[in-house]
């Protein structure tokens, strides 16, 4: 066992005494894979449950957050950087519009000693879409049509159709490289035979797991790839059910850093603690408002339907939120403004909403008021607004109220307010609510993954075509259309670009959604931690951390 490991050891109980978590102490130093006697070991906090350390059984942060510090992938986003390169590969591109090739560094292996060659990769995927666990990120894989090894480091991808986003989709969820000897072809591995199998090759190794309870993380000395070696000599996870402990702990000490999730109230309250440091970073999350442009007044189902006037309601609606608001009032700045669809930070985001709709982001009533005179719309609108209570944070019932009451204030709208628990709203809202809150978290850090989803054309739960891809809404355009198809396939990054932008645009200009605010990472640390990097990759990286 390391020096750093022996001296923290009263304090790591001490920790995990405090709190539900079970104290799992390294019993001796690690072999195969072991890690290095470098740096301090820190002990991170989380309240982000684990599904499953196998990644074809799990699409979720708190089990892709593990997966990220201990396998391979074989394109990465650098640190500070939204944009993928290769990681555990030389090189990684498109050889064909419908063909993805990637070569591997020789040499690699796993933390076990087995070799990391080509058939791993085929391997790895392929299990992914044949166990398709209902988990399980193989959606992110359906344009995949096969997988090809010529020799042991080189992959050849063929896909159905031409994707310029397939590089990101190789580093989701949908993208770690697992041992082949260790993992079941056929069915989701558990947890206990994924520690014990050894079969990592990401810049840590797990020693010791206790689920949602601890994780004990060792450097793997054989990661061999873009991120670089861990600057600590390794990292306890400790699992909290109440953000409230974690807050306590953090401050007494007992633990170096807390990540996902502290409230917006304690975040504010931390932040004052001359001790701790708080570290802010883009985090991807999108909260927003969408329109159903069948239901929603004047929307094409009702007796009233006028495309000019439901126009007319959306873009006053849009010159009337006050996003600085709800992101200072509300969240306590834990949340940004939005002002597209696409988040700041990413490749291709701009900012059409704060060009088109108030006083430079703010809310302007007399543009309001304007829009819908011109309209021919008679005031005060109408506003049915549903929000839930459960699935996107106990803050939401302050947020929407918070909304009415702007909505209200300008003598141009009444709204109807009301709450449904998550159960029955993922039900009903494509066909009962007119306007209505939704949140996304991206599948990874592309513009795209915040553009098709939404404004793509899409199926309804009977397969007949519905606009609104994922949102079901009815919106539809073809203008909109053909920039995401363009974006997608193609393959000149300048072009590409502006491709992009000009989807915000047009969708601003429509307003399907109404984009409110982008959630940010946020952790907290003692005073002496440094190298806590967050990016637009949306990762919390264990390896740059040191004291």
């Amino acid at each position: 066992m390391s020096s750093a490991f022996s001296s923290r050891r009263a304090r790591i109980l001490a920790a995990a005494a405090g709190t539900a978590t079970l104290a799992v102490v390294l019993a001796g130093c690690a072999g195969g894979g072991g890690g290095s006697s470098d740096g301090d070991l820190l002990v991170v906090g989380t309240t982000d449950k684990l599904t499953t350390l196998d990644p074809a059984g799990s699409y979720d942060n708190g089990s892709y957050n593990v997966q990220t510090q201990v396998f391979p992938f074989l394109v990465n986003t650098a640190y500070g950087s939204p944009d993928v390169e290769p990681d555990i590969s030389t090189s990684a591109e498109f050889t064909a519009p419908t063909e993805y090739t990637v070569k591997l560094k020789k040499g690699l292996k796993f933390a076990n000693g087995n070799a990391l060659t080509s058939s791993d990769v085929k391997f790895s995927f392929d299990r992914v879409i044949k166990i398709n666990d209902p988990n399980g990120p193989s959606s992110l894989l359906a344009n995949l049509d096969s997988i090809s090894t010529p020799d042991d480091t080189t992959v050849v991808f063929k896909l159905k159709s031409a994707d310029q986003t397939f590089p990101q989709v190789l580093s989701s969820p949908a993208g770690p490289i697992v041992d082949e000897d260790t993992f079941s072809a056929t069915k989701v591995t558990p947890d206990a035979d994924v520690v014990k199998g050894d079969g990592f090759a990401g810049q840590y190794r797990i020693e010791k797991f206790s689920l949602n309870k601890q994780i004990s993380f060792l450097p793997n000395k054989d990661y061999d790839g873009l991120l670089g070696k861990p600057k600590n000599a390794g990292i306890l996870l400790n699992y909290y059910a109440q953000s409230s402990n974690m807050k306590l702990e953090v401050q007494k000490g007992e633990i170096d850093a807390a990540t996902r999730s502290l409230t917006p109230t304690d975040v504010a309250d931390l932040r004052k603690d001359s001790k701790l440091k708080v570290w802010d970073g883009p985090g991807g999350e999108s909260r927003y408002i969408t329109f159903n442009f069948r239901t929603q007044p004047y929307g094409t189902e009702t007796p009233e339907a006028d495309p000019a006037k439901a126009l007319a309601v959306r873009q006053a609606f849009a010159a009337s939120v006050d996003r600085e608001a709800l992101a200072k009032d509300v969240y306590k700045d834990t949340y940004t403004p939005a002002y597209s669809a696409v988040p700041e930070g990413l490749t291709g985001a701009s900012t059409p909403f704060k060009d088109l709709y108030g006083k430079d982001g703010k809310p302007d009533v007399t543009q309001a008021a304007k829009f819908l005179s011109d309209a021919g719309v008679q005031t005060p609108v109408q506003i049915d607004l549903q929000y839930n209570p459960d699935h996107y944070g106990e803050s939401s019932a302050d947020e929407y109220a918070a909304i009415k009451s702007q909505l209200e204030e300008t003598k141009l709208f009444t709204v109807n307010l009301k709450s449904t628990e998550w159960v029955t709203y993922s039900k009903e809202r494509v066909n009962s609510y007119p306007v209505f809150q939704m949140g996304w978290f991206p599948d990874f850090s592309d513009a795209d993954n915040y553009l098709s989803v939404f404004f793509l054309p899409g199926k309804d739960a009977d397969g007949n075509p519905v606009g609104g891809g994922f949102l079901q809404n009815g919106y539809e355009n073809d203008a909109i259309t053909k920039a995401i198809q363009g974006e997608q396939t193609e393959q000149d990054k300048a072009k590409r670009t502006a491709l992009i932008e000009e989807a915000q645009k047009i969708e601003a200009q429509d307003i399907s959604i109404l984009p409110l605010l982008t959630g940010k990472q946020v952790v907290v640390t003692s005073k002496d931690i440094k190298g806590v990097t967050l990016d637009a990759s949306f990762k919390f990286r264990f390896a740059p951390l040191e004291k």
